[in-house]
């Protein structure tokens, strides 16, 4: 609250969500070629899940994965909470 927006961006620079990561053919895949911060990452695997309705329609926490997402966090459902984890193993 109250930060410019130059200020949300100094504040950012030791922040890990903030640095860029390179990403695994496999996860360049679903979010276009790297390098992406972390934050980025999360947000358009998000996009991808969105777009192509795989949230579980009974239980939105719960993803089933398409091929491309599946080359990501396996072929199995996947809690959201867990996906975050499957994920980072293709940053580095």
């Amino acid at each position: 609250a109250g930060l410019t927006r130059k200020g949300l961006i100094m504040a950012g620079k030791n922040n890990a969500l903030q640095k860029p990561v390179t990403l695994s053919p496999e996860l360049e895949a679903v979010c276009g070629k790297g390098p992406h911060t972390r934050a980025q990452v999360t947000s358009k695997v998000w996009d991808h899940i969105k777009a192509n309705k795989l949230q579980d329609s009974k239980d939105k926490r719960m993803i089933n994965p398409d091929d491309k997402l599946g080359k990501v966090i396996g072929k199995d459902q996947i809690s959201m909470f867990k996906m975050t984890g499957a994920v980072s193993k293709h940053m580095s």
